[in-house]
């Protein structure tokens, strides 16, 4: 098959520090010759299959928001690593529970930020469609920190941005200029509301996210909105009710195959390959997700189950570890004023849990203690602590 039409135009751009370049201008979507759909539709029905069983395990959690909560987290903490954050999930944990004492602290407000960039694009798609409008207000959200001040967030950048090297000319890619930016983000929006595009869902999920990724239309944050992207299609077009598939840790652990087969996109308009390779990051990564949402569920129960028989069992040690089922790392004063208990049951209800080996305490100090449920935070933990210094003192 003749890719050429597939592939797109290098154009000669303005001067920059004396020197001309040139940037990239994509082929709009989708891709022409059409996909060779035949080589794609094994793949694409373990695809849907794994993702159906992922999304059926929102039916059978006890309770589905606590998954989300922390599985949410867990996938901001793993974009923000591929961006250069060192901050792990107990961090990201403790800043939100105001105990951030000690951890990278513009690190751990960039994890935050993301979290807060997915709740808002999840909550607004329930009324407003994935639109131009609607990325710009999520990079908003997404950028709010001291890091992102200055990036222009929620605008589309006017200047000219690059990928490796120290300008331009001797990047290792460079996205369309300024001045054609919004022509190729007109062609985009239209894609993704085009009704005579009839492709399988996952499938334009995967083209969109690499021509966004082309575009690269902000200053910064285009890599985690990026991968936002992805997940904000499946729920937009219903294929999960809930958001559970985050591909982050595939991309990070395939970091080079990953950038290589974009570049191929580009430059040999090798669109079914990718397709390919991101098929098979959404059967790994929602069947992965599929049993740590298993593994949760049989981890709360069997506490749950050792503390009835323990002997021990009361109400307010009952309330505990329920509560730390959202807050796996908190400290006495948020647990004793967000269940309403008294200082001394808390202290109390503690020690049993802790006896029980269900949570243990990790500063060593008389006041101000800190109390991690060990084996739930190991579960959710899984490919993301770095060497930082607080993710060796909290997992």
């Amino acid at each position: 098959m003749n890719y050429k039409n597939r592939i797109g135009r290098y154009i000669k751009s303005s001067a920059v520090a004396g020197e001309t370049y040139k940037a990239y201008m994509p082929t709009p979507l989708p891709p022409e010759p059409e996909l060779d759909m035949a080589s794609l539709y094994t793949l694409l029905d373990k695809a849907s299959a794994a993702l159906g069983r992922l999304d059926g395990m929102s039916m059978v959690l006890p309770d589905p928001s606590l998954f989300l909560y922390m599985y949410v987290r867990k996938e901001a903490v793993l974009s923000s690593q591929i961006e250069g954050t060192q901050s792990s999930l107990s961090d990201l944990l403790l800043y939100e529970n105001a105990d951030a004492a000690g951890v990278p602290l513009d690190d751990v407000t960039e994890v935050s930020c993301y979290v807060s960039a997915m709740n808002y694009g999840l909550e607004r798609l329930k009324e407003f469609p994935l639109s131009l409008r609607l990325i710009r207000e999520i990079h908003a959200k997404l950028m709010d920190n001291a890091r992102g001040g200055n990036k222009q967030p929620g605008e589309f950048r006017r200047s000219q941005n690059w990928i490796g090297g120290n300008k331009p000319s001797n990047a290792r890619f460079v996205p369309p200029p300024p001045e054609k930016l919004m022509e190729c983000l007109g062609q985009f929006e239209t894609f993704l509301h085009d009704e005579k595009v009839q492709l399988p869902i996952l499938i334009k999920a995967a083209l969109a996210h690499v021509q966004f990724e082309t575009i690269h239309p902000f200053l910064d944050g285009n890599g985690r909105l990026g991968r936002l992207l992805i997940t904000f299609i499946l729920c937009d077009n219903g294929v999960l009710k809930e958001p559970l598939l985050y591909l982050s840790l595939y991309f990070k652990a395939n970091r080079d195959a990953y950038y290589g087969h974009l570049q191929a996109v580009r430059e040999k308009g090798e669109w079914e390959e990718w397709i390919k390779f991101f098929l098979t990051g959404v059967v790994d990564t929602a069947n992965q997700a599929t049993e740590t949402a298993q593994a949760i569920i049989q981890l709360f129960n069997a506490d749950r189950n050792q503390i009835e028989i323990s002997g021990r069992s009361t109400a307010a040690v009952l309330t505990i570890h329920t509560y730390l089922q959202k807050y796996p790392v908190s400290n006495t004063t948020s647990i004793r004023e967000r269940t309403n208990l008294s200082q001394p049951t808390v202290m109390r209800s503690l020690s049993t849990l802790e006896s029980l080996g269900i949570v243990k305490e990790i500063t060593g100090k008389a006041r101000n203690k800190i109390f991690v449920y060990n084996e739930y935070l190991d579960i959710l933990n899984k490919e993301t602590v770095q060497n930082s210094v607080s993710a060796k003192l909290y997992v």
